[in-house]
């Protein structure tokens, strides 16, 4: 394991059995299915960051630029990229892990392996990536999803499991790097239709919502994702 450390414990809580969830920008998130289900956990589980990592190293600026907010011509200041780890509970005072951020350009192997070490430091017991790809499916049926996952039972849990090889983002290389040190993990990804992946596709946040809860045993409300599907579904139609 790399020893020079790439993330601040800012906070150490007391976790009772905590599923992990990953969802990190920067890779294929189509209809921004996993931003939009990530934004909707954070809503709900108003979670705090326990951890955050050291984007300086790990993120290319040039290639995700800060925001620089100008009011009348003065530079107020530049929002910077963000890579952390939060902490929430379901209604059900579940714990929950959320994180969230930009995927890392660089040290993927290094970045992989702490995380895995602090998932196992802080006693989670499932790692869940959330994920959507575009596919040749008809916005009319009803949406599945796909798995990726470190054994073949996890990957069983879900509708469609593929064989094919394919660009890896980081989400996969903590999955792998998970199935080292025995730790569950599994990957959730939409199947949004092709002709609307450059938009808001609330049905696949939904369906990522809903699969998270069941797998992890969590209470997760995401009714405002289903409302906001069928107002889409009447205008696409």
């Amino acid at each position: 394991m790399d020893r020079e450390p790439l993330y601040e414990l800012l906070a150490r809580p007391a976790l009772e059995d905590p599923v992990l969830v990953v969802s990190l920008d920067g890779w294929i998130d189509a209809g921004f299915a996993a931003a939009t289900a990530a934004a909707h956990l954070v809503s709900l589980l108003d979670p705090v960051v326990v951890a955050r990592f050291d984007v300086d190293v790990l993120v290319d600026h040039r290639s995700r630029r800060p925001i620089t907010h100008l009011v009348e011509g003065v530079n107020t200041g530049l929002t910077w990229p963000r890579l952390e780890l939060h902490h929430g509970k379901d209604p059900d005072g579940r714990d929950v892990l959320l994180l969230l951020g930009s995927e890392p350009d660089v040290r993927w192997r290094a970045f992989c392996e702490q995380v895995v070490a602090l998932a196992a430091d802080l006693g989670v017991h499932l790692v869940v990536g959330l994920g959507a790809f575009p596919a040749p499916v008809p916005h009319t049926r009803t949406l599945r999803l796909a798995s990726t996952a470190t054994t073949p039972e996890l990957a069983a849990k879900v509708p469609v499991r593929a064989t094919l090889d394919v660009p890896a983002g980081v989400h996969a290389a903590i999955e792998r790097a998970c199935a080292e040190a025995a730790l569950p993990a599994l990957g959730l990804w939409a199947q949004v239709p092709h002709y609307l992946v450059n938009m808001t596709y609330p049905a696949a946040s939904a369906a990522l919502v809903d699969g998270l809860a069941d797998l992890a045993g969590l209470r997760l409300d995401s009714t405002p994702l289903h409302e906001a599907a069928t107002a889409l579904r009447l205008r696409v139609d």
